[in-house]
């Protein structure tokens, strides 16, 4: 049995594209990346299947012709993941459009504080004192504040 290598690109595109639009902020951009990586996951596992043959039914042809049933029963069930989790997104982000007026998921306040805190000053362990401070000794603010400065 061989793969065809075009199925095998699209299949690549199909879960490098999910998986790009799952990582971004909006909810319904994750929720096309979900669709997405669904419909790349029904395909891999119809090419793992491999050729169509006849159904598995004794008496009728061969073992040998048999097409093997569980990739398409694999697919079933993801076809069914997928829309549960297609309707568990639309009602986010609705939920999200109706309470904020807009679907792009926010930081977490306790998060910021968190990154927000001053990171151990403790000398680095090669007794490297130069008398400037380490990038692990700077808050967030003054790292953001010098990145701002070098962009102009």
């Amino acid at each position: 049995m061989t793969v065809n290598l075009v199925m095998a690109a699209t299949v690549g595109v199909l879960y490098a594209t999910g998986i790009t639009l799952l990582l971004s902020r909006s909810l319904m951009r994750v929720l096309i990346g979900v669709v997405v990586l669904g419909h790349g996951t029904n395909l891999l596992l119809q090419l793992a299947g491999g050729p169509p043959g006849r159904p598995p039914i004794l008496g009728g042809v061969p073992p040998e012709e048999f097409t093997d049933p569980l990739p398409q029963a694999l697919a079933l069930t993801a076809i069914v993941i997928t829309f549960a989790l297609t309707t568990f997104l639309l009602a986010l982000g609705y939920r999200s459009y109706v309470l904020v007026g807009h679907d792009e998921v926010q930081d977490d306040v306790e998060d910021r504080r968190i990154a927000r805190q001053k990171a151990p000053t403790a000398p680095l362990e090669n007794g490297d004192d130069d008398g400037e401070p380490d990038a692990a000794e700077r808050t967030a603010d003054e790292v953001e504040a010098e990145a701002r400065g070098s962009a102009r």
